[in-house]
């Protein structure tokens, strides 16, 4: 698993015939500071003779936290650790786990889309009405005529909307279970935990752990319909991920991480925005799950390891609170 504890940067300049290069690179180490930087300095150096030799490189490495960047280990804070298991915090503030050897996987339904609500229908009804009303220089009363159906159509538009994301997300769940139900059905000897998400399902799969190279991992990631970015990112990190925490958005906190973009390292001048909003952030988490255990099915095996790290990660999760989940 590639989650380093340490980050330095290093700065490498050239001046040619008219053309000045400056390139800047990372370094990580889990032992020290000074094997990081002695990383970054390595890289830095590489990509600068690579740009002078003519290559096209970045002058800089991606700002992504992981999403299948190659070359670039997870660049996430460690916040705690567990033998193995490690809590990082995401690009945008939520806590995730992070295994070398316990197999996780999401299931997303159908996205739905951000329908406009009942108001903000009818507010814009209501402004083509006026409009209209001075362009053809009708009365208020007939405004009132016309705004009062608006409302109405307003009202109706929406409940049909909602009725049918509903059926939606429910016909997804069913297409989901059916998905796990014919795994299971041709590998016998398989465990899975299954979780509810707010966008669909978790499975964490309990009877034994896997190496992310192992291609039952890449069987079962094709037969649950995996994210491809997360099966990719697996081989890429050599590890399995869950969000063990609430996004930022869904329990009411509207201002991204700071400092933008949220990725590790953290200049320490601007390491206080970041203290400041995680206060807020983990003081509003509290109230909510990141996921909720429906059942176990399948074997009934249970590994020693992933009994700890499951424990681990439905303590996180909150997942067998009533707490909503978010």
């Amino acid at each position: 698993m590639i989650v380093p504890q340490y980050w330095a940067e290093s700065r490498q300049h050239h001046q040619g015939k008219g053309r000045k290069i400056a390139v800047r690179r990372f370094g990580w180490s889990d032992t020290d500071q000074t094997e990081a930087q002695a990383n970054a300095d390595v890289r830095a150096k590489e990509a600068l003779q690579r740009l002078i030799s003519g290559e096209k490189l970045s002058l800089r490495d991606p700002k992504i936290p992981y999403n299948g960047a190659v070359g670039i280990p997870i660049r996430e804070e460690i916040v705690s650790r567990l033998g193995d298991t490690i809590i990082t915090r995401n690009s945008y503030g939520a806590l995730c786990l992070n295994t070398p050897d316990v197999f996780f996987a999401d299931i997303d339904f159908q996205q739905k889309q951000n329908f406009p609500a009942t108001f903000g229908l009818f507010g814009l009804l209501f402004a083509l009405a006026v409009v209209s009303q001075k362009a053809n220089n009708f009365s208020a009363f007939k405004l009132i005529l016309i705004v009062i159906p608006l409302f109405i159509v307003s009202l109706v538009v929406t409940k049909a909307v909602r009725w049918l994301v509903g059926k939606v997300s429910g016909e997804a769940e069913r297409v989901a279970r059916d998905r796990i139900a014919r795994f299971l059905s041709g590998h016998p000897n398989w465990n899975f935990r299954i979780y509810r998400t707010p966008a669909g399902m978790r499975v964490m799969a309990t009877h034994q752990t896997f190496n992310p190279n192992d291609p039952a991992v890449a069987e079962c990631f094709r037969a649950l319909a995996t994210d491809r970015t997360y099966a990719a990112m697996c081989l890429n990190q050599q590890c399995f991920r869950a969000r063990v925490t609430a996004k930022p958005w869904r329990i009411g906190i509207s201002a991204h991480l700071r400092p933008r973009p949220g990725v590790w390292p953290v200049a320490p001048e601007r390491m206080h925005l970041r203290t400041v909003w995680v206060e807020e952030y983990e003081s509003a988490a509290k109230s909510f799950a990141a996921c909720s255990f429906l059942e176990s099915t399948g074997s009934g095996v249970v590994h020693p390891k992933v009994k700890l790290v499951q424990e681990l990660h439905d303590e996180l999760c909150a997942a067998t609170s009533n707490l909503p989940i978010a």
